[in-house]
């Protein structure tokens, strides 16, 4: 595949020769807000309510992308069209925003009064392979010794760069199985999220999901309560506990790549009946319809083309 090209501060660049300054405060503070959007047959998904949610968070951030919200929608739009041509009509992309405050000075930690915000849009083929097997087996959720900051330190709902927390989380669960996808929990023992995504379950035919006090009000999220109400399930935000996990009849991850991850263990006991339930597969195929791709099918199709 010809390379991407990578829009970073009004320029077009291959994405081997996209560089930003030590300085930067991506590197020198940790300081980046980003949103990730996928394209379903090479259109973006929502992409609209992605970058409000961009918005939002630099707001929250205090610091600005130096352009207006629908100059960045086109700008966006732009830099897929640009690599579309590159993208095999069955390979769907990420596009990938990073928005920082630019330079700061090391010595002193303040921001020049020159300094710009840096802004990068990436585009990148999305392999669905890793997840293939989960829409059919289901996944091992683990909780991890890690916990997630409490909204009082840092909130949720800004979505920012920063996967330290979210990797030792996984890093930890792996330790006890391979495969397993981390759940991690607040400070009081609450469930929150995973490293990249929401979490529901299902108990006597209602889906439950933690609210945004603890976790990011994902996409993927604010699409799984279109659809429940499209199919007249009930659906509530609420505290959730691990003892809510191990007597669900389901549960499963919503994410940008993957859509809906299945989860048929917890911890290493059995969800339900061990097997993907009959609420999640609504949802799949539910979702499938609303996309036009079904997104089991496209995930297996990845998998095959590596083997």
């Amino acid at each position: 595949m010809t390379q991407n090209l990578v829009y970073l501060n009004g320029e077009y660049v291959p994405a081997s020769e996209a560089k930003i300054s030590i300085f930067d405060g991506a590197i020198s503070l940790g300081m980046t807000v980003t949103e990730s959007t996928r394209t379903f047959a090479h259109q973006p998904f929502r992409l609209r309510d992605h970058l409000e949610r961009l918005y939002l968070s630099l707001k929250a951030a205090r610091f600005d992308a130096g352009m207006m919200l629908d100059e960045m929608e086109q700008l966006t739009l732009e830099v897929w069209e640009k690599n579309r041509p590159h993208y095999p009509a069955d390979t769907d992309a990420w596009i990938i925003h990073n928005i920082t405050p630019g330079q700061w000075v090391p010595s002193s930690g303040q921001k020049p009064p020159e300094s710009k915000p840096t802004v990068m849009i990436v585009t990148l083929p999305l392999d669905l392979s890793y997840w293939a097997e989960f829409y059919r087996t289901g996944c091992h959720a683990v909780t991890p010794f890690t916990r997630v900051q409490p909204a009082q330190s840092l909130d949720s709902r800004i979505k920012n760069r920063s996967r330290f927390l979210y990797t030792m989380a996984e890093s930890e669960v792996k330790q006890f199985d391979p495969m397993a996808q981390s759940l991690i929990l607040d400070t009081n023992g609450f469930l929150s999220e995973n490293k990249g995504g929401n979490f529901f379950l299902v108990t006597k035919n209602c889906i439950k999901t933690p609210s945004t006090i603890n976790c990011l009000n994902g996409i993927s999220r604010q699409t799984i309560f279109q659809l429940a109400n499209q199919l007249e399930i009930p659906i509530e935000e609420c505290q959730l506990l691990p003892y809510d996990v191990t007597t669900a009849d389901e549960a499963f991850f919503t994410s940008t790549p993957y859509c809906i991850m299945p989860a048929t263990k917890f911890n290493g006991i059995t969800v339900g009946n061990g097997e993907v339930g009959p609420i999640t597969r609504n949802l799949i195929s539910a979702w499938s319809q609303l996309v036009g791709i079904d997104i089991q099918e496209q995930a297996q199709q990845s998998q095959q083309s590596l083997s």
